[in-house]
């Protein structure tokens, strides 16, 4: 057993690959410094993580945590071992890559992370057709905002609004992602002198589209997701500024006719570099990218309809 005194000794880090799962709860404590918020990663209960540290630091008569108000904190133990239980974790991921990545089945689970409209909107009314020719295939959505782990495969395919990907990921651009401005004919018709505008929560003054198009505008209401933006515009609550991809899909909404910057994002469908030659990786790539090509005129802005 590797005591307190040498848990951190390189001599002692092949005995522990064994004990991997110790160490994602370790590390997940760690990263978090607290045990909900590091259950909530894991998808597990809070007990289920105090228990597994706690067995851990039985198991090595050491301490690694120091249990405050605020949450857990490192000790001195924990934080010579951080950077080795790191070093395992990179190491494991490569190994699981390594064996998915040379698997040529077209059967097992995929995760695909993505903006809800893209899954719910784009890729949602093709998905029969894909299921018919793949349903050895298990698809996994996660839409959300968040940026996961590809490297951690805690996404095998990610779609991405992005300026430029990641090195460690690889795919293409399917389109560029431009933006508008929008709002609906009822709040058009009013002709107001001063123009009401719909911003993002984070957007504490006007932003540069206001001042170059509505330099007199006021600020109607903010909104902290798309779904709200679009909502309030079709009420016909003001003018705001969206992708495209959204404007477009509403009949209420009208694009007015305002020059704005190039886009400098584009529509990416992304996987890492050591899935490329995973057999479900590649259809469940192509299907994605066919989908979204179908769009490609709407995301850039081409069929815009205009006031």
């Amino acid at each position: 057993m590797c005591k307190s005194s040498t848990i951190a000794n390189h001599s002692c880090n092949n005995a522990r690959m064994e004990d991997w799962d110790d160490l994602r709860y370790f590390l997940a404590v760690a990263r978090n410094g607290s045990v909900t918020r590091a259950a909530s990663k894991l998808g597990v209960n809070h007990s289920t993580v105090s228990r597994r540290i706690q067995a851990f630091e039985k198991k090595h008569n050491v301490r690694l945590f120091e249990r405050i108000p605020t949450g857990y904190e490192m000790t001195q133990s924990a934080e010579n071992i951080y950077p080795i239980a790191l070093e395992i974790e990179q190491r494991s991921h490569e190994i699981e890559r390594q064996m998915f990545g040379s698997d040529n089945r077209l059967q097992g689970k995929i995760v695909i992370t993505a903006p809800n409209f893209i899954i719910n909107e784009l890729v949602m009314p093709h998905i029969t057709e894909f299921r018919q020719n793949y349903s050895g295939i298990d698809l996994i959505f996660l839409t959300t905002a968040d940026l996961k782990n590809m490297a951690a495969r805690e996404a095998d395919i990610a779609i991405r609004l992005t300026p430029q990907p990641p090195e460690t990921l690889i795919g293409r651009q399917v389109a560029s992602f431009s933006q508008g401005i929008y709002t609906s004919k009822a709040y058009w018709a009013q002709q107001k002198k001063q123009h009401e505008v719909i911003l993002w929560n984070d957007e504490i003054s006007l932003p540069q589209w206001t001042q170059s198009h509505f330099p007199d505008a006021k600020i109607a209401m903010r909104a902290d997701t798309i779904a709200t933006m679009v909502s309030a515009v079709k009420s016909g609550a003001g003018i705001a500024h969206m992708p495209c991809i959204m404007g477009e899909a509403q009949k209420e909404l009208f694009r007015l006719k305002r020059e704005l910057p190039p886009p400098a994002w584009g529509v990416w469908i992304l996987n890492h570099v050591d899935l490329r030659s995973t057999a479900r990786i590649r259809v469940t790539r192509e299907f994605l990218t066919d989908v979204l090509l179908k769009y490609k005129n709407t995301f850039e802005g081409e069929n815009s309809r205009y006031l």
